[in-house]
C-alpha cells in the first residue's frame, strides 16, 4: 500500500541545552511544540518511535477534535496540509439507549456552527502537527531516540536540574541534554512522571476497547452515532472516505468473543448491536483491542516540569474527550509559560506551573468523575434505572437550553 507522507525524520545537530525539553512526540506533546514555533524558547522534543508512513486507507484510531482545539490549530495552519482531506467534519451527533425509547439529538445548524467537531485520525493529526514541528527553526525534533535514564532534582521551587542522557545510537557518542523545563507528554505509563515520584492512581474497567474501520449499506450522513448498552456503549465515528470508525467498550469476557468471530459474524453482531441504524455492516477492517482504564497524577507539576495529556491523566472513550484533554491541557501550558516569559517572570517556577496546574485539573478531575458516572450508569441492567436513563435523555433533548449547554460545553472543552 502507497504511503501520502512519507515521515519527516529530523535529527539536527544537537545542542547541550535547551530551554524546554517535551518527552513525547504524540499529538499532545506536538501540540504543545506546534504553540512554541517561532517563539523565544529553545525546545527539543525526544520521540523513541519513528511515525508510520500515513497509508492510503485509514488507520482504527481515530479521535473527535472538539472546536476549541480546531480554533488553535487553524490559526497555526496545523490543517494547511496535503492531508487535510484526510479530516471528516461531523455536523450531527445522535445518541440512544439501547434498552429503550430515550434518545437524544445534537445538530450544528441550531447552534449556529458549521460543524460540531472532526473525525481526525490519530496518525494524520500527528503527521500534520510533525510536518509543522520539524521545520521549525527553534524546535529540533530528535526521533528515533532512545533515552537512557532521565535526572531530575530541585534544590528550591524556583528552578531544577535536569539531566537527559541519550543512547548513542543515532549520534556520534552518549550524549547529555539539559534544560530548564522538562515536559511529560510521554502517555500513561510516563517516564517522567515517575522521576519526578508524582504518584497516580490507576483504575481498570475491567472493559476492553474493540476498534475498526467498518463499510456501511447506509451512509454516515457526517453524523456521530453513539449507542448506549449494558456492556458498553458502541460509537459509529464518520470517516472522509464514507466508512465508519469503531469504538466499542465491550466487557472483556464479550470483547474476547467478539474477537474470536470471523468477518462475516462479527459484521452481523455489530450491525445488530447498533440497531441497523446505518443499514447492514458489508466491510470490517482488521480488528484491535485496548484495555480501558481511568486514572489521574496527585499533581501535574514540579519545580521545572510538567505533565500533559495522559501522562497526568486519563478517561473512558465514550464520549471521545480523551484526545481533547490532552490537547487542551497542551495549549494552557503554552499559553501560561510564554505570558510568563513576555512578562520576564520565572516562567519554569513551580508557582508559575501551578497555573496551568489550577486550569487543568479540576476540569480533567469533572470529566474523568462524569465519565465513569456515565459508564455505570448505563451499564445498569435493571428496569427501573432503564426508564430513569430514558426519560432523562428524551426530557434534555426537550429541553434546548439545557441540551445546547452541555454541547457547548463538549465543543469548547
Amino acid at each position: 500500500m502507497s504511503s501520502r507522507l512519507m515521515n519527516p525524520t529530523v535529527m539536527k545537530s544537537v545542542k547541550d541545552t535547551y530551554d524546554i525539553i517535551i518527552v513525547g512526540g504524540g499529538m499532545v506533546g506536538l501540540s504543545f511544540a506546534n504553540e512554541l514555533i517561532g517563539s523565544d524558547f529553545s525546545v527539543a522534543v525526544i520521540d523513541r518511535c519513528e511515525l508510520k508512513p500515513v497509508a492510503e486507507q485509514p488507520d482504527c484510531r481515530v479521535s473527535a477534535i472538539n472546536r476549541s482545539a480546531l480554533e488553535r490549530f487553524d490559526k497555526t495552519g496545523v490543517f494547511q496540509s496535503e492531508l487535510s482531506d484526510r479530516v471528516c467534519a461531523f455536523e450531527k451527533m445522535f445518541v440512544w439507549d439501547q434498552t429503550g425509547a430515550g434518545q437524544i439529538e445534537f445538530d450544528s445548524a441550531e447552534l449556529g456552527v458549521s460543524e460540531l467537531g472532526v473525525i481526525i485520525e490519530n496518525n494524520v493529526l500527528q503527521q500534520m502537527l510533525l510536518d509543522k514541528v520539524a521545520a521549525a527553526d527553534n524546535i529540533d525534533y530528535l526521533c528515533p531516540q532512545q533515552i537512557v535514564s532521565i535526572e531530575y532534582s530541585f534544590a528550591d521551587e524556583r528552578a531544577a536540574d535536569i539531566r537527559l542522557h541519550l543512547d548513542s545510537d543515532n549520534l556520534d557518542s552518549e550524549k547529555t541534554l539539559t534544560a530548564k523545563l522538562l515536559i511529560g507528554a510521554d502517555g500513561v505509563n510516563s517516564r517522567v512522571r515517575e522521576v519526578a515520584s508524582i504518584q497516580r492512581n490507576r483504575q481498570p474497567y475491567q472493559q476492553q476497547g474493540l476498534v475498526c474501520n467498518v463499510t456501511t449499506s447506509e451512509p454516515h450522513q457526517n453524523t456521530a452515532w453513539q449507542c448506549f448498552m449494558p456492556t458498553g456503549p458502541l460509537a459509529f465515528l464518520p470517516l472522509y472516505n464514507g466508512q465508519c470508525s469503531i469504538v466499542w467498550s465491550l466487557d472483556e469476557e464479550a470483547a474476547s468473543a467478539a474477537m474470536a468471530l470471523d468477518d462475516q459474524a462479527f459484521m452481523r453482531a455489530l450491525a445488530e448491536a447498533g440497531e441497523y441504524r446505518l443499514g447492514e455492516v458489508t466491510e470490517v477492517s482488521q480488528r484491535y483491542l485496548f484495555p480501558l482504564t481511568h486514572g489521574h497524577a496527585a499533581e501535574y507539576v514540579k519545580s521545572g516540569l510538567a505533565l500533559i495529556g495522559d501522562a497526568a491523566h486519563n478517561i473512558h472513550p465514550l464520549a471521545g474527550q480523551g484526545a481533547n484533554l490532552g490537547i487542551a491541557d497542551a495549549f494552557a501550558l503554552a499559553d501560561v509559560i510564554i505570558e510568563a516569559r513576555s512578562a520576564g517572570r520565572q516562567w519554569a517556577a513551580v508557582h508559575t506551573l501551578k497555573k496551568y496546574q489550577r486550569q487543568r485539573k479540576g476540569a480533567n478531575t469533572v470529566m474523568e468523575m462524569s465519565m465513569t458516572g456515565f459508564k455505570q450508569l448505563f451499564g445498569y441492567n435493571n428496569v427501573f434505572v432503564s426508564e430513569l436513563r430514558n426519560a432523562g435523555l428524551s426530557l434534555v433533548d426537550h429541553l434546548p437550553a439545557l441540551k445546547y449547554r452541555i454541547i457547548r460545553q463538549a465543543l469548547n472543552g
